[in-house]
């Protein structure tokens, strides 16, 4: 009887760590998704200097990302006790919910390429584009705002998660973040010829469509209560 408890609790602890391991990619990659400064300075570095540049600075901007999610995920803990009360976690989601919306609609009318001058064709080094990646991204504390409305719906909270947990959830996050600027490194670089402005623009709008939509059904499930991730 004890060995299959224990089974039934090591199956629990994987589901709970594949959860949090698909969460945290999600995130990761939706942080990272919309075409700002440093998404367009990192398709025009792949088309101008190479794909591995690209990445770098794309690599760059996850690693700010994962500080500005720390804070975030550490900001709500200080919230936990009101996290627990259902009521006000359900208006805390609904409001998250609502954030994301509201940024699916930016990025959606966004024009992500105004005012972006032409990135210059000398390659410097890896580190270099890496680290002006970090700082564009750094520059820009309103992601707190995009962390907070992507960690309140999915019930991406982690303190009172073991250190383990929470570790394997951020770094699942830098992951999420990490695949996207491979996939829209590798696509740039495929796609090269027919890839401009324009594309860019339409990748946005595609982003922004399937923000809108993920963050209104969201809402409705929140509202309707049969919105249960725990």
């Amino acid at each position: 009887m004890n060995e299959i408890n224990d089974l039934f609790q090591q199956i629990i602890s994987q589901i709970t760590i594949v959860e949090v391991v698909v969460k945290g990619m999600i995130i990761g990659i939706v942080a990272s998704a919309p075409m700002g400064p440093v998404g367009v300075l990192c398709i025009q570095r792949t088309l101008n200097k190479g794909r591995a540049y690209g990445f770098v600075t794309g690599t760059g901007a996850a690693m700010s990302d994962i500080l500005y999610a720390l804070l975030t995920g550490y900001g709500l803990s200080f919230l936990y006790d009101i996290i627990n009360n259902q009521t006000a976690l359900f208006w805390l989601q609904l409001v998250g919910a609502t954030i994301m919306f509201i940024f699916g609609i930016h990025t959606f009318r966004a024009n992500p390429v105004k005012n972006v001058r032409k990135v210059s064709r000398n390659k410097s080094s890896l580190l270099h584009n890496g680290v002006t990646g970090f700082f564009i991204t750094l520059s820009n504390p309103t992601i707190i705002f995009l962390f907070l409305g992507l960690f309140t719906p999915l019930n991406f909270m982690l303190p009172d998660q073991p250190f383990l947990m929470q570790c394997i959830g951020y770094l699942s996050i830098f992951g999420g973040a990490i695949l996207w600027w491979f996939l829209i490194t590798l696509a740039v670089s495929k796609l090269r010829a027919r890839f401009d402005d324009r594309g860019i623009q339409i990748i946005n709008r595609i982003i922004g469509i399937i923000v809108m939509t993920a963050s209104f059904i969201g809402g409705v499930l929140i509202c309707t209560g049969t919105w249960s991730l725990h």
